[in-house]
Parts: structure tokens; C-alpha cells; sequence
């Protein structure tokens, strides 16, 4: 029996084939989930829609955090097409790039705003407007990285927005648990994707966790969707409040 056989899975997040939210989504079909995805906005559906066809995708939605209005119409659109489910992906983060390339001091109060409303509060609006629709032992399943932990340079103010994500899912992964549902994060290694090509020296990340990595290797977004696969299915039923790291050990080291 595949692990996620029954299980419906929200995923927010695929922009295009190299998004981590994709790996995802493959992972989530080959282990038997039902799939719904989101996309951001019109010019992004066109990109998105392709890929959900190709997962078989229950229905697209458009979604965009910052609009109070789509948390509760996304609510609705869950409840007409499946009633309840079991697995929500947030693999949701923006920062401006200019509060990328610039001094950490240098950060705008509106970047600053942004960055945290869009990468973290997101988590705790989603659960609050999709909660009552969960099923009983549902996992949500966070995307973060370590640049949260410790300073990368570039990573700049989403380094303290991943940090406040991550720092929300603990806070709900208390509140929820009451409820019977799990929210843990995954800190993956980085990846190439369209997220990532706003981090300036992002090349020279790559080669130091080629070279300095236990594993000597990045990783891959299927690397990231299988640990998603545990994460969301009921092996995994004891765990919350977590961040996984999915980086070939990189996170270990102290250099």
C-alpha cells in the first residue's frame, strides 16, 4: 500500500518545474495523494496549470497570502471540492530584492513588513482559515532554511522571516496539537529555484556544500519530497513541532 493512499494534500507554492513545492507534489502522487494547488495570480497559473495536470491535480486555486479575502475563499474552495483533508504544503517566501543585496541595516520597515508577512505569517493565517477543515491526524508541512539559524550571507531579512516561520510552527504545532494535527518545517538544503535566484553568490553556496558537506552534495528536490512523504504520512504521527534538515548534513558543521 503506498504511504499517502486516501490522503488529500493542499500544496501552496509550485511557481515552475524546479520549485521544491513540485518535487513535492511528484513525491505526494506517486505515494497515492489527491493533490489541489495553488497559484499566485493569472501570469503565474499559466506555468502552474501544466504541472497540475501532469500530477492529475483535484482543482487549482489562486491564492495570495497578502489578501485577507483569498484565505477564506480558499477555505471555501477546499470544502466544495473534498470536505476535509489531510495535508497542507507551505512552500511560500518574497523579500525585495534589493533588501537582498544591500547591508542587513540597510532593510526597509516596508521589506521588512513584507518579507515576514508573506514567508511566515502566511503559516498561521492558513491554519487558522483551513483548521476546522482538517482530518485528524493532518500534517502541515513548512519549507525553510538554515539561514534562519545562522547568518548566510545575501540571505539578508529572509534569514528573520524563515526565522519567524519557524518559530510559528512550534507556537502551532502546540496550539493544533490539541486538535490532532502535526506542523513541522523542513530546512532543505539550497536548491535551485526560482526563490533562490534573488540570493546574491548563491554559485559559491553550491560549491561550499559540495566541498564541505558530509555527503559532499547538494540536494535535489526529490530528495526534499521524500522526507515530505514521511513528514506528511502516518509514520510520522509522533512528530511535531520539528525542522528536519534535508541539506547532506551541511547544518552540522562548524565553520
Amino acid at each position: 500500500m503506498k504511504l499517502l493512499e486516501g490522503k488529500k494534500a493542499l500544496i501552496l507554492g509550485v511557481a515552475n518545474e524546479m520549485s521544491i513545492a513540485w518535487g513535492i507534489a511528484r513525491a505526494f502522487k506517486e505515494q497515492g495523494a489527491s493533490i489541489g494547488m495553488s497559484y499566485l495570480n493569472e501570469a503565474l497559473q499559466k506555468r502552474v496549470q501544466p504541472l497540475a495536470d501532469q500530477v492529475g491535480a483535484d482543482f487549482t486555486v489562486e491564492v495570495d497570502v497578502t489578501n485577507d479575502a483569498h484565505y477564506g475563499s480558499l477555505a471555501e474552495r477546499v470544502k466544495k471540492e473534498w470536505g476535509t483533508f489531510d495535508i497542507l504544503i507551505h512552500s511560500l517566501a518574497f523579500a525585495d530584492r534589493n533588501d537582498l543585496k544591500g547591508r542587513f541595516a540597510d532593510t526597509s520597515r516596508e521589506g521588512f513588513k513584507m518579507a515576514c508577512d508573506i514567508s511566515a505569517f502566511s503559516l498561521v493565517g492558513l491554519c487558522h482559515s483551513l483548521k476546522p477543515l482538517m482530518n485528524e491526524n493532518a500534517s502541515v508541512i513548512a519549507m525553510t532554511y538554515h539561514g534562519s539559524q545562522k547568518v548566510v550571507a545575501g540571505y539578508n531579512v529572509m534569514g528573520v522571516a524563515k526565522a519567524a516561520l519557524e518559530a510559528s510552527a512550534r507556537y502551532l504545532a502546540d496550539d493544533m496539537g490539541q486538535d490532532k494535527i502535526r506542523v513541522n518545517c523542513i530546512s532543505a538544503g539550497p536548491i535551485r529555484t526560482l526563490a533562490a535566484s534573488g540570493v546574491p553568490g548563491l554559485r559559491k553556496i553550491f560549491e561550499v556544500v559540495e566541498e564541505k558537506a558530509p555527503l559532499r552534495q547538494n540536494v535535489t528536490t526529490e530528495d526534499v519530497g521524500g522526507s515530505a512523504v514521511y513528514l506528511a504520512s502516518d509514520l510520522a504521527k509522533g512528530v511535531t513541532g520539528q525542522i528536519i534538515y534535508v541539506d547532506s548534513g551541511m547544518s552540522i558543521m562548524g565553520f
